[in-house]
């Protein structure tokens, strides 16, 4: 009898067992939230696609094209689409585990779905049947493939599904990760908000202790994973008389090479006037840089102080805060974040919170709110399409005026020989009397802002006397060489303008000075080159070395020699080149986000170690350490982090080897001769599919792109047709 009790509490225990596993791994797609597929409409858009892959979309309407776009791309990478509306419905989780279980909670702090619902009803119509159209797109590609499906459930898609994944994703590209995570942890923030948060570490005698937020925690709550923070680029225009003939724009983004924030090439043309060649990111109807006929432009990452943070005085209920002396209730949210892990997902409960200043987080030294440029505001989505459509520097800058792209500089150049610099930024309109650098007192109504600083007011330079321009992730003070650069003491400092150089910087404003000429040899000289200035960190970096204290005859002593001999010159024809990317990087980085510089010694006998470890001696030539690595194509690379020719990050392989993740990405050179139509010639690291191994178009620009050549970007239909490899009609039904 007792053996029959077990054996039946047993039976029971695998019943309750088995019927745990299958809900921990079927839950998520059915408590998931369902879109509604957008308005019924017929669209037809034709794709051409060259030899390297790349799609020329025509459409009689731009919502055609937009279709046609979304099939285009899921043609060629589906899988990072899909991530990218899985982010946009905060299911990210589901697909990435805990640490897309991290995006969604931002995803649902920043309430993007909110921000999308409340203003996409208030988009221009043909914006929104823009997005309808791309949404659509999604839907019928999902439709046809379903065994390419990532998460049961995830489509239908709809406009404010896409609108979602833009309201969740810009305000990372000018660091909010780098608020919320410290926030999120308690630990220190960046320099700028200061030590008067408590908690603040300090000395035995009571001084503040600089330290920030580790680097790599940051990277934790971006929606790019490590690259959000690190994302830089290179713009250059130069107008005719400095060329020696065309204006010329050349667009040198640094994204990830892979993932929901790389390059996506594309031209679209439409019967409605839209015809454009660039390259846009997953998840979106249109290209964000490149030319039309007329202008072009591109954009670097900049840097603006665009977060206020506001400690909250709470009730002892800690469930209201006080408002110009009255108590306010918290709007607060329970959500559900999806975790997966192996075959089940894990449905984890938060509470978001949000006050009348932006999202609420609590932590162990208290409650703060946080307040960002571009918050509740999706007007960008319209921006961009009309920047697309723009005809002339005039109807281009009346679409930045708007101040509804929340940052990063623009780079322009157009047929009419006009070039222009734009440190666009929607800069909070902060009142006088607050320390703006500090945190702010929650309990005051006046200090929360609600309009930005009028685009009169930000830093541009139109034409300069020098007749070039260039930002490389600098401060917009070093932008037209010497006599036509801006004046710092022009901008108020409550504008909160970076003032910070980056090598690149230095390289370019030198370069660029220097050269009497500025034709395509001399451009791409100084696109390519891999030099670093002793000066900053990397100047801070080899005066570290030489003070070091090391025994002689020691491996680290010879490591160091041979790095004090070092050309500063990260070409691969040096015996201390290898030695030399493995120390800058994390000095790079270490600048870049506010952080101390690491200990010398310590990265020194990292950088031996593996490099003894891994190729047997301190001295390897460069190229075979830093590959470019696709399937089984394994290239070498030049160039290092925070040089022109950028190779910015990578990840460590089992072999010892760097694979680049993270650098030079889709490089776009466009000139335009007087009397000729536009020409433009464009490079992308691997191809335009990506994720895609069968394909033809995975791997077929990779040997190009090591060695420095450019691809030629066909704009005209004419042109497209003489060249093209395949043409087919896609259509919804």
């Amino acid at each position: 009898m007792f053996r029959k009790w077990l054996s039946r509490i047993g039976f029971a225990l695998l019943i309750l067992f088995i019927a745990a596993f299958v809900a921990l791994a079927t839950w998520e797609p059915f408590l998931a939230r369902q879109s509604a597929p957008p308005p019924e409409r017929e669209y037809q858009a034709e794709i051409i696609r060259d030899s390297y892959g790349v799609p020329h979309i025509y459409g009689e309407t731009d919502a055609d094209v937009a279709f046609g776009v979304a099939i285009a791309h899921s043609e060629d990478d589906f899988s990072t689409l899909q991530d990218v509306i899985a982010m946009a419905k905060g299911r990210y989780g589901a697909i990435a585990g805990q640490d897309g279980a991290a995006i969604d909670f931002v995803y649902h702090l920043l309430d993007a779905r909110g921000t999308a619902e409340r203003h996409y009803p208030n988009l221009p119509a043909d914006t929104q049947a823009l997005f309808d159209a791309y949404a659509s797109g999604l839907n019928q590609y999902a439709e046809d493939h379903p065994g390419e499906l990532k998460l049961a459930n995830l489509f239908p898609v709809n406009g404010p599904d896409v609108a979602a994944g833009f309201a969740l994703r810009q305000p990372f590209f000018f660091g909010l990760n780098g608020v919320i995570q410290p926030l999120v942890t308690g630990e220190p923030m960046r320099r700028e908000f200061g030590p008067d948060i408590p908690g603040y570490p300090r000395n035995e005698a009571g001084e503040v202790v600089e330290v920030q937020a580790e680097a790599d925690d940051d990277l934790a709550y971006s929606p790019f994973g490590a690259d959000g923070a690190l994302s830089g680029s290179n713009a250059f225009a130069v107008a005719p008389e400095k060329s020696g003939g065309p204006t010329v724009l050349i667009s040198n983004s640094h994204q990830p090479l892979r993932g929901g924030v790389a390059w996506y090439e594309l031209v679209v043309e439409s019967g409605e006037g839209w015809h454009y060649a660039g390259a846009n990111f997953p998840g979106s109807p249109y290209p964000f840089l490149g030319h039309n006929e007329n202008l072009g432009w591109t954009n670097t990452v900049n840097r603006p102080d665009l977060t206020d943070v506001y400690r909250l005085e709470m009730d002892e209920s800690g469930t209201k805060y006080r408002l110009d002396g009255e108590w306010r209730a918290l709007e607060s949210t329970t959500v559900t974040l999806p975790v997966k892990l192996g075959p089940i997902t894990l449905p984890i409960r938060r509470t978001v919170h949000r006050s009348v200043h932006g999202p609420v987080i609590f932590n162990h030294t208290g409650v703060y709110a946080i307040r960002y440029g571009g918050i509740d505001n999706i007007d960008q989505l319209d921006a961009y399409y009309r920047l697309n459509k723009a005809k002339n520097l005039d109807e281009w800058q009346a679409q930045l005026a708007r101040l509804d792209v929340p940052s990063t500089n623009f780079i322009y150049a157009d047929k009419a020989g006009n070039i222009a610099y734009v440190y666009n930024a929607a800069i909070p309109d902060r009142p006088e009397g607050y320390n703006w650098r500090g945190v702010l007192p929650g309990d005051d109504s006046k200090a929360i802002w609600r309009e930005t600083v009028d685009y009169a007011a930000l830093p541009k330079l139109i034409n300069p006397a020098s007749g070039w321009l260039y930002n490389s992730n600098n401060e917009p003070y070093t932008a037209a060489g010497p006599g036509s650069d801006l004046d710092p003491d022009d901008f108020a400092p409550i504008l909160g303008i970076e003032e910070k150089q980056t090598n690149r910087s230095r390289r370019a404003w030198k370069l660029l000075s220097e050269a009497s000429l500025l034709n395509r040899e001399t451009l791409r000289r100084i696109k390519y080159d891999t030099a670093y200035e002793r000066e900053g960190y990397v100047g801070d970096l080899w005066d570290a070395l030489e003070r070091l204290d090391l025994p002689n005859g020691s491996e680290l002593a010879k490591a160091r020699d041979l790095l004090l001999q070092w050309d500063f010159t990260a070409d691969s024809r040096g015996g201390a080149d290898a030695l030399a990317l493995l120390m800058i990087k994390d000095f790079m980085s270490a600048e870049y986000q506010n952080k101390p510089l690491p200990d010398v010694r310590d990265k020194l006998e990292w950088a031996v170690g593996h490099l003894e470890d891994h190729f047997g001696r301190i001295d390897p030539p460069m190229s075979e350490l830093l590959r470019l690595r696709q399937g089984d194509v394994d290239l070498p690379l030049d160039g290092g982090s925070d040089t022109l020719r950028a190779s910015t990050t990578w990840r460590i392989d089992e072999d010892g080897r760097l694979g680049l993740v993270h650098g030079d990405s889709f490089i776009q050179w466009v000139e335009w001769a007087e009397g000729e139509r536009v020409l433009s010639r464009s490079i992308q690291p691997f191809g335009s599919a990506s994720t895609r191994p069968d394909s033809p178009h995975y791997t077929d620009q990779m040997q190009l792109f090591v060695e420095h050549k450019l691809k030629p970007v066909h704009f005209w239909r004419d042109d497209v047709l003489a060249n093209a490899a395949r043409r087919y009609t896609v259509r919804n039904r």
